[in-house]
């Protein structure tokens, strides 16, 4: 954990350039789980170079901001998870099949026709590179396996809690490369817990504990209601959010910000540093520092600052960049606030 009170970090994904990406692509394939490789602008052989560079403005763009724990802004990736999950033996491609969606709509996905299985690493030089360009503290974001087995079709196993037990062994093998490559904080993303709860309760923290096996340092497990892009309408309160009180992760990342969220769930999560989402990507107003502040002090009513991280509510991947840069710097400012009165009273 940074030594930093209140520190401040963004989920995963900042907003890729336009002249990396065709936004009106990106659009209209929101959070594709194949290849969407039509949403590049730079012809493929040039395709890594380009990816480098937008990443470099991604980090520069959160140190000015004033965060604390950078990303790569998941700026090679055409989805959060759609990298790691076609890089994986077992996984046809090629030929989706149709399934529904998290948003309720038809949606492709990737057709799992033999063991899974991971054959290479996928994210490691991404966390190379990552580390090389910022003296700040560093994440890195990978799918988590519950939510893998649900943005795939089943075609081999026939049993979904078997497969997510196999999805979880090719994360935690990735896992550990990514955290002998240097990062400092690594990020399960598991959206899918809270809109499929059922299928959560019976297998998923099982899975996400299989994934995090044997993995030190700073661990983190991101629920939220989807992407502000999405999903227009987030529920009051989370489906599944206690039952993580039983994993492994030493943090839980919750979006709080655009759906009013009751914070008296936190008290439900005892041990559990939060990943707390203050910043509302739902709307086109940009935050000021003191609302941030307000919403920070929500927080340290239940609970202390040493247990608080500072965070968007979810990715930024499909805001305007300049919001998103003016929103982070707000959220900056509105933790230094809290931080200058805690220390204050000390």
């Amino acid at each position: 954990m940074t030594n930093t009170l209140l520190p401040t970090t963004v989920v995963g994904s900042y907003p890729q350039p336009d002249w990396l990406v065709d936004r009106n692509v990106l659009a209209q394939n929101l959070v594709p789980r194949v290849r969407m490789k039509q949403m590049w602008r730079v012809a493929e052989d040039a395709l890594e170079g380009a990816q480098d560079d937008a990443t470099l403005v991604a980090i520069r763009d959160m140190e000015r901001a004033g965060i604390d724990i950078v990303t790569d802004g998941e700026i090679r990736r055409e989805s959060y998870s759609n990298r790691f999950a076609l890089a994986l033996d077992g996984v046809d491609v090629d030929n989706p099949a149709r399934t529904m969606g998290r948003a309720g709509k038809e949606t492709l996905v990737p057709r799992v026709i033999g063991k899974i299985r991971r054959n290479r690493p996928v994210e490691v030089r991404d966390v190379e590179f990552l580390v090389a360009n910022t003296d700040r503290r560093t994440k890195i974001t990978l799918p988590g396996p519950f939510t893998l087995s649900q943005q795939a079709s089943d075609e081999f196993y026939k049993d979904e809690e078997a497969m997510a037990m196999d999805y979880a062994a090719a994360v935690n093998e990735e896992a550990h490369d990514l955290r002998r490559a240097g990062v400092d904080v690594i990020q399960f993303d598991e959206p899918w817990m809270q809109a499929r709860p059922e299928a959560a309760a019976r297998f998923g923290v099982r899975a996400l504990n299989r994934a995090l096996e044997g993995l030190g340092g700073e661990t983190v497990v991101h629920l939220c209601f989807g992407y502000a892009a999405v999903v227009k309408d987030k529920p009051s309160g989370y489906s599944f959010l206690p039952q993580l009180a039983d994993c492994a992760a030493a943090q839980i990342s919750i979006e709080a910000a655009q759906p009013r969220l009751d914070l008296a769930v936190l008290d439900e999560l005892p041990g559990k540093t939060i990943m707390l989402g203050v910043i509302d990507l739902g709307t086109e107003e940009v935050e000021t520092p003191e609302t941030v502040a307000a919403r920070i002090r929500a927080g340290l009513e239940h609970l202390p600052a040493e247990r608080l991280v500072i965070a968007p509510d979810c990715g930024m991947k499909y805001l305007p960049r300049p919001r998103a840069f003016a929103k982070l710097r707000a959220m900056a400012e509105g933790a230094a606030i809290v931080r200058r009165e805690l220390q204050g009273s000390a």
